[in-house]
Formats: C-alpha cells, sequence, structure tokens
C-alpha cells in the first residue's frame, strides 16, 4: 500500500503543478481560460489575479506532497506522512468545496480529488499496519 500511497500523491503533485501553470502563467490564452469555463477574454481578464494567486495555492500543495514523497522514500518517514496527509487532504477537501459550487464543476472536482484520496486511503492504510 506504501507504493500505492507515494505513487498517488506524486501524480496529484504533478496534477496541480499541471493546474498552477495553467491559473498562473497561462491563464490569458484562450485555451486556457476556456477550460475553466470562462465564457470570453473580458471576463478572464478579470479572472487573472484570483486565477494567478490560485495556481501558487495549488503549487504550494503540490510541492509539499512531493515533499512528503521524497520524505517516505528517504527515510523520514514521520515528516514525510505529515507532509502528504496535510497537502494531498487539503487537495482532497479543495475538490469536495469545488462539488459545492455546483454540478458542472463535478468533473473537474473529480479530476481534482481522485488521486489525493486514493493517496490519503492508502497512506492511512500504510501507517495503521506499520
Amino acid at each position: 500500500m506504501q507504493t500505492v500511497a507515494l505513487a498517488a500523491a506524486t501524480l496529484a503533485g504533478l496534477l496541480h503543478v499541471v493546474i498552477f501553470l495553467l491559473e498562473s502563467l497561462l491563464w490569458r490564452r484562450p485555451a486556457t481560460w476556456r477550460r475553466f469555463a470562462v465564457a470570453d477574454q473580458a471576463t478572464a481578464d478579470t479572472l487573472a489575479p484570483m486565477a494567478y494567486n490560485q495556481g501558487f495555492y495549488n503549487l504550494f500543495l503540490a510541492l509539499g506532497a512531493l515533499a512528503g514523497v521524497v520524505g517516505v522514500a528517504t527515510g523520514h518517514r514521520r515528516a514525510g506522512w505529515a507532509l502528504l496527509f496535510f497537502c494531498c487532504g487539503a487537495m482532497l477537501v479543495a475538490a469536495l468545496v469545488l462539488v459545492t459550487s455546483g454540478r458542472r464543476y463535478r468533473r473537474a472536482a473529480t479530476t481534482q480529488g481522485l488521486l489525493p484520496l486514493v493517496a490519503v486511503l492508502a497512506a492511512a492504510v500504510t501507517v495503521t499496519t506499520t
């Protein structure tokens, strides 16, 4: 189960790096903001500061999850598991919050939350059985 937890946390971290790139660096491209169901350039421009900020939240969660994976893999198990649980747990809760924003966000919430869910569950099994 440890391998599953670390793999899922790694993939969740990488996905959140991609989300950071989209929100913080590539936001003003029509192909990017359309992906986030933004209707037009004017709205995208209005949302740009929020997207920029939100992207960095995603980056910080990603880096924390990846640091947790590295910590567990290099023998710093307590710190590694703590980082992994916190960061993947925050990703998971953020996905649940996104679902409460409306039905049209279900797919995005599933994409955002499935890997962290697997990571948290597999990590819980690993930690409680070792």
